[in-house]
């Protein structure tokens, strides 16, 4: 979701890729754009465990596992291949590095507002990408059927995005809509959702 949005100018990461690192990623979108053109539909391509395309990325990752760079395309890639587990597992590994990056607790679930604020003042872009980060781990939870831990991974972007500049309420509100359907269909369907 919202790390899609990112590309490497908007990010600022301030660790060049190696330029064999840069080399595997550029390899892999030119693979990606390869099937893409030549009719290779996304069932085709589960038929391999591994398409050229992946491949070069964890060739890629695997010389620069801490990159961010090389997460996001990770990142990008699982989720255009509706591969959302592992999506969301590279959001996690984002959001692990770009804490440890701030000086901030590597447990997500401990930051709080003022964590965040002072990791603001370090970098700004680092943050927003962080809590970025957490919202398309969050949203891809919901299309997993997980909106408690959606909600959960939410809480730390709400708390510092109070003003949702971000655009965290409507995904919240999905998820809490999603946690009282899931509450009322646990109660035997004797209770209905108003306003739904």
């Amino acid at each position: 979701m919202d790390l899609l949005d990112l590309d490497n100018e908007a990010m600022y990461f301030e660790t060049p890729l190696p330029d064999a690192v840069q080399q595997l990623l550029d390899e892999s979108g030119q693979q990606y754009r390869s099937q893409a053109l030549d009719g290779s539909s996304e069932d085709d391509l589960e038929l391999t465990s591994v398409d050229s395309a992946e491949w070069a990325l964890l060739r890629a990752y695997l010389k620069a596992p801490e990159h961010l760079s090389v997460i996001v395309a990770l990142y990008r890639f699982f989720y255009y291949r509706h591969r959302y587990a592992e999506a969301v597992m590279m959001a996690d590994r984002a959001i692990l590095l770009s804490s440890r990056q701030l000086g901030l607790t590597e447990d997500w679930r401990q930051l709080r507002q003022a964590d965040l604020e002072r990791a603001a003042q370090h970098s700004m872009t680092s943050t927003r990408f962080l809590l970025l980060a957490l919202k398309g781990a969050a949203w891809l939870l919901l299309r997993q059927h997980q909106p408690q831990a959606a909600i959960e991974r939410l809480a730390p972007v709400r708390a510092f995005d109070q003003k949702d500049q971000l655009g965290t309420s409507e995904l919240l509100s999905w998820a809490e809509k999603a946690v009282r359907r899931e509450e009322i269909s646990n109660a035997g369907g004797n209770v209905h959702l108003l306003g739904d």
